[in-house]
C-alpha cells in the first residue's frame, strides 16, 4: 500500500464580527491557494498514468505559453 502522508498544519479561519460569509469566503481563498480544491477534482476520478502523464505535459505547455506571451508584452506602465 502505497500511502504519501504529508504532516501540514489546519487550516484556520476566524469568524469576527465581520460574519461567517466573510469566513467562508475566507476560507474558500485559503483552500484555493493551498490547492485542496484542484487536489480534490483530481482525485474524484481515477486517472490512467498515461492520461495523467499527457496533462501535466499539457499543463506545462500552456505554463509556458502564458509566460512567453508575458514576456513579449514588456512590463506594464
Amino acid at each position: 500500500m502505497n500511502v504519501d502522508a504529508v504532516q501540514c498544519k489546519p487550516l484556520e479561519v476566524a469568524v469576527t464580527e465581520k460574519g461567517v460569509e466573510r469566513a467562508i469566503k475566507l476560507l474558500k481563498r485559503k483552500l484555493a491557494s493551498e490547492g485542496v480544491l484542484r487536489e480534490l477534482k483530481l482525485r474524484r476520478h481515477y486517472m490512467k498514468p498515461s492520461v495523467k502523464k499527457r496533462k501535466k505535459q499539457a499543463e506545462a505547455a500552456r505554463r509556458r505559453r502564458k509566460r512567453a506571451k508575458m514576456e513579449a508584452a514588456g512590463p506594464r506602465t
